[in-house]
């Protein structure tokens, strides 16, 4: 299981979402889980609520993913930043042929997207 946290998502989870807590603990201590903090969101996550970069990162189960010369192309011609990268990070790949699922406490915010959604409103 491949799931993207936006800024809204990485937010909640410092303020406790139990839902977020729960991908968080199952990426961490189960197989074939993987959670994955574009940059680019974890840096909005980070002004919406400061200290939210720093404990993400230092969680052992989220990957921060790089903002590189393909994921700065595709979010550059986009409005907001951090959805842009989220969007790119949850594209298929070869490592990922499915994609990755968005997990968001705004699913609003995906609505004609090319995107799988994963709601962590509780």
């Amino acid at each position: 299981m491949h799931i993207v946290l936006d800024d809204t998502a990485m937010a909640a989870a410092g303020q406790g979402n139990v839902l977020a807590s729960r991908l968080i603990h199952r990426a961490h201590s189960q197989a074939g889980w993987y959670l994955y903090a574009p940059t680019c969101a974890l840096v909005e996550a980070d002004r919406a609520r400061p200290g939210t970069a720093e404990h993400l990162a230092a969680l052992p189960g989220i990957t921060v993913l790089d903002l590189d010369l393909p994921a700065a192309l595709a979010v550059a011609g986009r409005d907001t930043w951090a959805a842009a990268h989220c969007q790119y990070a949850a594209q298929p790949t070869p490592d990922r042929p499915d994609g990755a699922i968005i997990a968001t406490t705004a699913p609003d915010r995906w609505t004609g997207e090319p995107v799988r959604v994963l709601d962590l409103t509780p």
